[in-house]
This record gives structure tokens, sequence and C-alpha cells, in this order.
């Protein structure tokens, strides 16, 4: 496990969140605008990567992040970059959208 954030795989975001209907998280598809018009997790926010630096003060604190993008890379880099700056509770979803999508999981 890493310290500054957890990976979370797909079943148990689906289980522990989605499932459970929680509402103390929000989904972070840092995938570019384009990815995510092909697909995404349902309640989903876009906010590619490449913008972040604009857009870092519309990231919760006082919520889970659960940070998403097509097979986990580009999610993990963000989670380990936020981490030092006072985010808490970041979660790195395992195999990203092309995971979720692979396993027939809903998508808007």
């Amino acid at each position: 496990m890493n310290e500054l954030y957890q990976d979370i795989d797909i079943e148990t975001f689906q289980s522990d969140y989605v499932d459970a209907e929680r509402d103390d998280y929000v989904i972070l598809d840092v995938r570019e605008e384009f990815e995510y018009a092909g697909g995404h997790i349902p309640n989903a926010v876009n906010m590619p990567l490449s913008t972040i630096n604009s857009n870092i003060d519309d990231i919760p604190q006082d919520k889970d992040v659960i940070i998403v993008c097509a097979t986990g890379n580009r999610s993990a880099q963000l989670a380990q970059a936020l981490a030092p700056h006072g985010w808490e509770n970041l979660y790195n979803l395992l195999d990203g959208t092309m995971g979720w999508m692979m396993r027939g999981l809903p998508t808007e």
C-alpha cells in the first residue's frame, strides 16, 4: 500500500461505495474530455489531468476522492501529487475506466 493514497479495486469500490449508496465521496475522472465523452462511470466529474492546476480548488478535501483514468496510471500520479498538499482519503481506482467497462458495469 502506498502511504500517500490507497489503491482500490473495482469490486471493492462497487460494493463499498456504489452499492452502499454512500454520498460522502466524489469520482474524479482525470481523462481528457474526448475520453470522458466516450463513456464514464456514472456520476464521475471530468477534470482532465492536463487542466488540474487551474481546477485544483474544485477537488473536495472533506470527502473520499476516487480518482479514475483509463487504466490507473494517471489517477495514481494525481493521487500522489495531491496527498502532500492536504488531501486525505485519496483512492486510485485500479484498472480504471477500461476495467470498469470490461466488467460490463454501467457507464454514462
